[in-house]
């Protein structure tokens, strides 16, 4: 059974701030599990996004957007780009009053890749 590796405080933009998690992950039920473990923290029960996305080897590609239209399939894309399956990336964003508009997905993505240069 795996847990989460968190890096927390990544990035802040207009006063958004942003954390980023991931774990080993077969399926949707093993995900579920550990974004589950991960909301047993208060702060991140408590955060706007909880966006997430898996490369399953069994299920395919699994996605949530949690509000934050469009942020899963950018997950996705960048573990399908380094092929990275059954590790599941979640990005949590706690909303600073500001939108970001497409800069949001950027913010996503420095989120990922600070998440996989520091775990691959």
């Amino acid at each position: 059974m795996s847990s989460l590796t968190t890096i927390e405080a990544v990035l802040s933009d207009r006063g958004s701030k942003y954390a980023v998690s991931g774990g080993e992950a077969m399926n949707k039920a093993e995900a579920d599990r550990l974004l589950k473990e991960l909301k047993k923290t208060k702060k991140f029960a408590k955060a706007t996004h909880n966006t997430w996305a898996l490369l399953s080897s069994t299920d395919g590609p699994l996605k949530n957007d949690d509000g934050e239209s469009g942020a899963g399939m950018v997950i996705l894309r960048m573990l399908e780009r380094e092929a990275l399956y059954d590790h599941i990336v979640i990005v949590t964003r706690w909303f600073g009053g500001t939108k970001l508009g497409g800069d949001r997905f950027r913010r996503v993505q420095d989120c990922v890749r600070a998440y996989l240069d520091a775990t691959t």
